[in-house]
């Protein structure tokens, strides 16, 4: 009886047109965004709680190491980072070495890292691939986060190998 109520709040989403169920799904607007704990490039940790006073874009991805990813990050870098009073966190499972490598060599300053490695976020958020050849992974997503820590809107991209939805995005920050 438990599980078959955890599953039916399972999101699907596609990889590669085969459907994929997440640990759980977004938090909605209006919800209180679950606090967080990431492990920042320099290996400290970092939590919600810590960009108060900002609006947040939680930009969710599988590893920066794909195309996909590392495009959301350099989109993100150039586009929403530059508005004010609002940061962008880039989060991933992949190690703070591997994102601080990949800002590095491509001149990623304007958003902040965050790796899930030591973390519940996926659970928490409800993006972490729960099967398939990504499980463990984060399903790609963005939630946008008011100053208050409200959630203004939140959306997982329904095939994982296409992009977010950086409209989508913009709309909740105008």
């Amino acid at each position: 009886m438990w599980l078959e109520s955890f599953v039916r709040y399972m999101a699907t989403v596609k990889f590669q047109g085969a459907p994929v169920k997440t640990v759980g799904e977004l938090p909605v607007a209006g919800a209180v965004a679950p606090d967080f704990s990431l492990a920042a490039q320099d290996l400290s940790d970092f939590n919600l709680g810590s960009l108060e006073g900002k609006r947040v874009v939680l930009n969710i991805f599988p590893s920066i190491d794909t195309d996909v990813c590392a495009a959301s990050v350099r989109k993100f870098n150039v586009e929403v980072s530059n508005l004010p009073e609002t940061v962008v966190v880039c989060v991933s499972a992949d190690l703070p070495f591997a994102a601080q490598r990949f800002c590095a060599a491509n001149g990623i300053k304007n958003v902040v890292t965050g790796s899930t490695f030591r973390s519940d976020f996926g659970k928490a958020y409800g993006v972490e691939f729960a099967e398939g050849p990504l499980r463990g992974l984060m399903a790609r997503s963005v939630v946008v986060i008011d100053k208050d820590g409200k959630v203004l809107g939140s959306k997982m991209v329904e095939e994982q190998t296409n992009e977010p939805d950086y409209q989508y995005v913009e709309s909740l920050l105008a």
